[in-house]
């Protein structure tokens, strides 16, 4: 059966979007240690510069046809592991200006198309 021609590319948006993001960990540190829940042991750096590791590597295993069908399925996974830090900023934010608890707010339910958007690329990859 024929992939739509967005079914391969949607893969590799995923992986841009997770490298985007995995650089972003150790560009502006900062902005991710203040999400990293407490209840987590050690120094929130390490969770966030472990966190963007984890990004990019599941980004180059997106990109890789043959590693697709796993890296997908543990994106999937990530995204779902990491919804304890946006809670977390939410609740921080609950004070801020309107503009920004939009903006932490709006992650919560983003994560539900990205687990999605994961678990598709899972199942457009070649077994």
């Amino acid at each position: 059966m024929a992939h739509a021609p967005h079914a391969s590319r949607s893969p590799l948006l995923l992986a841009g979007f997770l490298a985007a993001a995995g650089v972003a960990h150790f560009a502006v540190p900062a902005s991710f240690d203040a999400i990293v829940p407490r209840s987590l042991p050690g120094h929130p750096r390490t969770w966030t510069r472990a966190s963007g590791a984890v990004e990019l590597a599941l980004a180059a295993g997106l990109a890789v046809p043959r590693t697709r069908r796993l890296s997908a399925r543990a994106t999937a996974l990530l995204f779902v592991g990491v919804f304890p830090a946006n809670v977390k900023m939410a609740y921080d934010w609950r004070t801020r200006p309107a503009r920004a608890r939009a903006l932490a707010y709006g992650r919560l339910p983003l994560q539900v198309p990205l687990v999605l958007w994961a678990r598709a690329a899972e199942r457009s990859a070649t077994r």
